[in-house]
């Protein structure tokens, strides 16, 4: 049996205005690995700060195993402005003493490479200033390290970084992790358990994210199962007083066979057929064409020569570090940043609304109530088949009733981000950019926005480091390298692929059997020119069977043209598998190549 690190016995902790935890006990053991998620305000702050000493419940005990170290990432920081990046990390330790030790130079590698090692603290951008504090943590000896939100301000690159780093820091068994983020594929690459902050409990669940949900759904199954049988029950009770007995019932058993029978016949979650014929109507064939444009400022050149052909119904996720020109990619699509090269063609009909960092959709409503706002909208929204007012859909984004008699510039964070979509949403835009559309939102409220872009039939290209959000939403991702945009067949995988070998080049043309890295990369791109051509063909085949289900439908009394069809659905299916089979066979070679 694990042994425990920290254990929590009946904590009480409560706020002027709400109670947080009551009779709260858990603990952490050694070898755990602990995502905690839950909605905005439930309490997942405070419980990393009740375990971590930061903050004192006003009963209860925590108690930590003797000589336990524990680490602590906090939301907020307190490094001194005027100490050296360099200081901050490492402290006053001689430079042989922690460059000599590979995981301090592996950190500083991972999160420190870019930042001046002399720059003061208070030079710093917020996203800088957050990886020192993660650096100057993790270059420390810990045995229970908390996190709370500690890929705030990381890129894709960064997060796959830290990822790697809290998988490897620790033997299987030994150490303790607790993290508190939004960031699904984090969760999931990291977490062995989750623990779910929710009503003034924490509720556990064995694995990362996906195992999380797929037993939450299970619970919630149950749970309404056991009430409708419940209901049942009183009914028949109420019949059949003066008969018998009461009936009895037992409790459930959580089997995940039985969730997974559960969502079998879930369809997909889009149509792409149907949203781009969708979005081919409100939009033409012309949406955005970029022609060889390039932004510059000054003799600072962001974006050169990119030509990209914007095509209704597109799905599009953009990726690249913090400053290679996402954003001003994004302005150049919508108009709010001019070329200084090249040209940018709009289609006649293209409605473009962009979600930006800044909430600057609500600057010129902050002293309105969100019922004020959302009365001078007069459409609804379509979400599976029904039409939802606005009202219902900021329900949906989980607003409570009370929410709309505030003023907008007194929502939290998260809801403003909500509502900026909400609005975005209604003023029916057939194009939508969003950039960075994760940050202050919850994993839950993530869901319930990923539910409504499912069924917007329109062009959305997305600009975010959040990799479980893009590969959730859009069915394409391309990169910023350097500049120049870059179409990723193999996703984000692809993308971090290139800047480890980029990051690996100069050592490796420097080494002495430096052909070999050559040749490799030929082969790479080769696999990758494959993998493109096998993609292309799977996507047409995947049509020409969804085509051959439809018109198996309409010719369902037809025996003689039933059967033609479900021969060539036969054939076009063979033909479907073989194409996966190359596709998996050029993914390996691409790996080995990589």
């Amino acid at each position: 049996m694990a042994a425990p690190l920290v254990v929590a016995e009946s904590l009480h902790l409560e706020y002027p205005t709400k109670v947080v935890f009551d009779g709260l006990t858990l603990g952490v053991e050694e070898g755990d690995r602990i995502g905690i998620v839950g909605r905005n305000g439930d309490g997942k702050s405070s419980l990393l700060g009740l375990l971590s000493d930061l903050i004192r419940p006003q009963s209860g005990r925590v108690i930590r195993r003797g000589g336990v170290r524990f680490g602590v990432l906090a939301q907020g920081d307190d490094l001194d402005p005027a100490a050296t990046v360099g200081h901050a990390i490492v402290g006053d330790r001689p430079e042989h003493e922690w460059a000599g030790d590979p995981r301090i130079r592996d950190v500083i590698a991972g999160l420190a490479a870019d930042i001046g090692w002399d720059a003061t603290v208070g030079e710093l951008s917020g996203g800088q200033r957050r990886r020192v504090a993660l650096a100057a943590l993790l270059v420390g000896d810990w045995d229970v390290i908390a996190l709370d939100e500690p890929t705030n301000h990381l890129d894709v690159e960064g997060i796959a970084w830290l990822a790697e780093h809290l998988k490897n820091r620790w033997t299987r068994n030994a150490g303790g992790l607790l993290v508190v983020t939004h960031d699904r594929w984090f969760l999931d690459e990291v977490c062995t358990e989750t623990w779910e902050v929710h009503d003034g409990i924490v509720e556990p669940f064995e694995g990362g994210y996906a195992a999380y949900v797929l037993q939450r759904v299970e619970r919630d199954r149950i749970a309404a199962a056991t009430e409708a049988k419940r209901q049942n029950l009183m009914r028949k009770e109420l019949a059949w007083l003066r008969r018998g007995p009461p009936a009895r019932t037992s409790k459930p058993k959580f089997r995940i066979d039985a969730a997974n029978v559960l969502i079998e016949d879930v369809p997909p979650i889009r149509n792409p057929l149907e949203l781009q014929r969708l979005a081919v109507a409100r939009l033409g064939k012309d949406v955005v064409d970029l022609e060889d444009a390039s932004v510059s400022y000054g003799d600072n050149q962001v974006l050169r020569g990119i030509t990209w052909r914007i095509a209704p119904g597109e799905r599009t996720g953009i990726v690249g570090a913090n400053g290679s020109g996402k954003s001003t990619l994004l302005g150049l699509v919508c108009g709010d940043v001019k070329a200084t090269h090249g040209r940018v063609k709009r289609g006649r009909t293209v409605r473009l609304g962009l979600l930006d960092q800044q909430f600057s959709q609500l600057a010129e409503i902050g002293d309105d109530l969100v019922r004020e706002v959302l009365a001078r909208t007069r459409t609804t929204f379509a979400v599976d088949g029904r039409d939802l007012t606005p009202a219902q859909l900021l329900k949906r984004l989980g607003f409570a009733r009370e929410h709309l008699s505030t003023r907008v510039a007194e929502l939290s964070g998260g809801q403003k981000r909500r509502l900026q979509l909400l609005l975005l949403l209604l003023d029916e835009p057939n194009v939508i950019a969003l950039d960075e559309p994760t940050n202050d939102v919850d994993a839950e409220m993530l869901a319930a926005m990923e539910d409504l872009l499912d069924s917007w039939p329109g062009t959305l290209l997305v600009v975010s480091h959040d990799r479980y959000l893009l590969e959730r939403v859009t069915d394409q991702q391309y990169a910023i390298l350097d500049g120049r945009l870059r179409h990723l067949p193999g996703g984000v995988d692809e993308y971090l692929a290139l800047r480890r070998q980029a990051a690996a080049g100069p050592a490796e043309t420097a080494a002495p059997r430096a052909a070999r890295p050559s040749a490799n990369a030929a082969a790479a791109r080769q696999a990758r020119k494959d993998l493109a051509r096998v993609e292309n063909q799977l996507e047409k085949a995947s049509a020409a069977i969804e085509k051959l289900h439809h018109a198996m439908t309409r010719h369902a009394a037809d025996y003689e043209k039933l059967t033609s069809l479900q021969a060539d659905l036969a054939a076009v299916e063979t033909h479907h598998a073989a194409l996966e089979t190359q596709w998996l066979d050029l993914a390996e070679a691409l790996e080995s190549a990589g």
